[in-house]
């Protein structure tokens, strides 16, 4: 009888040698909780945080973006991500979609670290489940990259510019900054570190989001003088699946369900309490009140500026950098910004250039500086690895982490810039004035909420225009 019982189903004697059942389970756990993140995390959020006559669309936009980067991805977004070295900073495109390479164990392929004379100083990284896995957790993280990125555009991108834009900044940036990071390339070679994403993730998407917001252009102007949330209660629901699925977004870096990972948790909700607890103290001192979205925005710069260094930084650590993310990105974004001619002319929509771009430069830049040896040693695979806290070559780390920084923060500008005018040169960035004046229903034939009798009107109306021009517009009015 036991021959008939399929291999995945068998006792752990007949299991691969190298599966560890427990690292799987949470890798996958992690995986989803960074999902969720996303979808309905962010898309809540973005439904809820922006007037009421963009709600629909800038959910669609984080929505439409987390089912187009599962498509790139896998066909060819992940090996160039995380397979073999194409170049210095870049990998070989090809699909993850094979049995025969999904069931195998997971090899970081480009993660071998060697010294300048060819010798081997740390092997190729292997953690103890199969392929499938880490092309499932990694997705999770290129979907919310781009998800924050659209944050600062909503309100104005014309959603057909959007659809163009995605794949085309998933292919040509994000797997430049994954491999470099994370992938083996030459920022992993040199010694750079990137626990979770302070850089590949939030550097990337704050830098690219206010680059790509210059050239879109900015919301209509009744738009940028008011614009309230339309429910600051589900805003609150999805900060909190943002907050709750950072365990996983963290949690699940070191690739094992390990004492680091047990670190980076407990320092993730340190860190973002201090800064949420830091920014509504501002609030409070500045403006005489706190306010939610403040608290929101404190907590966001909070696990950003952790995200860097989560398992390597020590508890007192994590609360000298909340106090630092709840209180430089607070100056950045309520005064520098107002003073700052430059950063007036661009319309970034939520701000995502203060929240994500310098507090993932902040928590990148003091991971330089607090990233303890002990617990370098348990993750990194560079030896000897330390911040500048702590003597010895830490000082050098400091150094190594800026110019990490610079580099990312120039291919973002580059790259973007470029793939916005090749855009811009078929289709318009910015939807049409008309459009920015009534919103949801003139781009999608959709409204999020029928208040009084609106729906009903609205309902009427649109019926009496798709019978005379056999369009139909949307689901409720089919």
């Amino acid at each position: 009888m036991a021959g008939s019982i399929p291999i995945a189903y068998q006792n752990s004697s007949s299991s691969p040698s190298w599966l560890n059942k427990g690292d799987n389970a949470w890798q996958m756990t992690s995986a989803t909780l960074v999902g969720l993140q996303s979808m309905p995390g962010l898309v809540i959020l973005y439904g809820s945080i922006v007037k009421k006559k963009w709600a629909i669309n800038s959910a669609f936009m984080a929505l439409y973006a987390f089912a187009a980067v599962w498509i790139c991805w896998v066909i060819w977004a992940y090996n160039m991500s995380f397979g073999d070295r194409l170049l210095p900073f870049w990998g070989k495109a090809r699909p993850a979609l094979a049995q025969s390479f999904l069931v195998a164990r997971s090899e970081l392929t480009a993660t071998t670290v060697r010294y300048h004379n060819g010798s081997l100083e740390a092997d190729m990284l292997q953690p103890f489940y199969p392929a499938a896995t880490m092309v499932y957790f990694q997705c999770m993280f290129a979907t919310i990259t781009i998800i924050i990125l659209a944050g600062s555009l909503l309100g104005r991108m014309n959603i057909k510019a959007w659809m163009a834009f995605v794949p085309l900044w998933i292919t040509f940036s994000y797997t430049i900054c994954a491999f470099s990071l994370w992938g083996g390339g030459f920022l992993f070679q040199w010694g750079v570190i990137d626990y979770s994403g302070g850089y590949v993730i939030h550097l990337s998407s704050g830098i690219a989001g206010l680059t790509a917001a210059y050239w879109v252009g900015p919301r209509s102007a009744s738009d940028r003088e008011r614009f309230p949330p339309n429910n600051i209660l589900l805003v609150l629901a999805g900060a909190g699946l943002l907050w709750l699925g950072w365990t996983g977004f963290n949690g699940g870096d070191p690739y094992s369900a390990n004492i680091d990972s047990s670190m980076a948790v407990l320092n993730t909700h340190i860190c973002a309490s201090t800064s949420l607890l830091m920014w509504t103290l501002l609030d409070v001192f500045f403006f005489g009140k706190p306010s939610v979205i403040g608290a929101v925005q404190g907590m966001i710069t909070g696990l950003v500026c952790i995200t860097p260094g989560a398992g390597l930084v020590q508890g007192w650590a994590a609360i000298v950098m909340g106090i630092l993310s709840g209180s430089i990105p607070w100056y950045t974004m309520m005064v520098l910004h107002k003073k700052w001619s430059f950063m007036q002319r661009i319309d970034d929509t939520l701000g995502v250039f203060h929240t994500h771009a310098v507090a993932g430069f902040l928590g990148g830049t003091t991971t330089g500086l607090f990233a303890e040896p002990i617990l370098c040693r348990l993750f990194l695979s560079i030896p000897d690895s330390r911040g500048a806290f702590y003597g010895g070559d830490g000082g050098s780390q400091f150094g190594k982490q800026v110019a990490g920084a610079l580099f990312v923060i120039a291919w973002n500008i580059v790259v973007t810039s470029i793939i916005c005018i090749l855009i811009g040169l078929v289709l318009p960035l910015r939807i049409s004035d008309e459009q920015l004046l009534i919103g949801d229903d003139a781009v999608h034939g959709e409204e999020a909420y029928a208040i009084w009798a609106e729906g009903e009107n609205n309902d009427i109306n649109h019926h009496h225009e798709s019978s005379h021009s056999g369009v139909a517009v949307g689901v409720t009015q089919n």
